[in-house]
């Protein structure tokens, strides 16, 4: 099958003190929901800034829908693409009706009507006890997100990108945030792409199509998420058999009875002779495997608590 991407990178870096964001290619394939998994501080926020033009003083090359060099190349590129993220976006002193007019000022596109709507559906009351509407600074860190997300989404966009979106969100209104971003994909029938960054993968694990996971800067893995459950595999196993597997694991947890570990389905004859079983991985077991690899955070055997 032929992919079209999105957006793609070349060699794009940028340095803070001693950690380095560090990404040689970037492909986010076209109409699909991509998602950057990776632990706090793995350069996420950082990679979604320069792609959205937040950060212009980082190296490298960047495409937009397969013609535009970087963000700032064309008003297409930032009128096609509908973002929410993280801190500061609106001022705190702004209105949510202020909110509303100034998005509706700054793009063409913006549907007051569909704005309204949507936030009737994300349970977002634009509107204090007295009538009049409420500042940025009077809602929540989850209300500050379901606003971002009633301006982007009333756009008429190609693309969204979203910096831990669900983090904030209570899980009712987590799993409202997948069914948004889902028929958000369908009504473009091909054409719009979702890119959003998470911490915790079982959030998002039901709209996610494909994966990059992202540690110490790096894209360490990624890939569409049913070929990830075919690359790897959960290994169960005796005790006795856990030291000699531990050898061939990306990761493994031990108890009295035995133990549990991720495995590539390439290496499982490597442990021939043992007496496991085996199970198909989730997308959160592939993920937390992959990030203890190549965190270097996996607790030693020989660690008493």
């Amino acid at each position: 099958m032929f992919l079209e991407d999105v957006i793609t990178g070349k060699n794009i870096e940028k340095s803070f003190g001693s950690f380095k964001l560090d990404v040689p290619e970037l492909h986010i394939p076209k109409g699909f929901a991509t998602a950057l998994i990776g632990e706090n501080g793995a350069g996420k926020t950082t990679l979604l800034n320069i792609l959205t033009g937040l950060r212009l003083d980082a190296k490298g090359e960047i495409k937009y829908f397969g013609k535009y060099d970087g963000v700032e190349s064309d008003p297409y590129v930032k009128n096609t693409i509908g973002y929410v993220g993280s801190g500061y976006y609106y001022l705190p002193h702004w209105t949510t009706k202020q909110v509303e007019e100034i998005t509706g000022l700054l793009f063409e596109d913006f549907d007051k009507e569909k704005f309204e709507k949507i936030a009737a559906a994300l349970a977002l009351d634009l509107k204090g006890k007295m009538g009049a509407p409420k500042k940025v600074s009077e809602l929540s860190d989850g209300n500050k997100v379901k606003l971002m997300l009633c301006g982007a989404l009333a756009r008429k966009t190609g693309m969204l990108i979203m910096d831990e979106p669900a983090s904030p969100l209570d899980p009712l209104m987590r799993d409202n945030l997948c069914d948004l971003i889902r028929e958000y994909l369908n009504n473009g029938q091909g054409e719009r792409s979702v890119f959003f960054s998470t911490h915790n993968v079982a959030d998002m694990e039901s709209v996610t199509d494909y994966v990059m996971i992202m540690e110490k800067g790096k894209i360490v893995e990624e890939g569409f998420v049913e070929d990830l459950k075919e690359k790897y595999v959960i290994v169960k196993g005796e005790k006795e058999y856990a030291d000699g597997a531990r050898k061939v694991l990306f990761s493994i947890s031990e108890s009295s009875y035995g133990f549990t570990g991720v495995c590539l389905s390439e290496n499982l004859d490597a442990l021939a002779g043992m007496n496991i079983s085996t199970e198909r991985a989730s997308l959160t077991d592939i993920c937390v495997a992959v990030m203890k690899k190549y965190s270097g955070l996996s607790l030693s055997k020989d660690l008493e608590i």
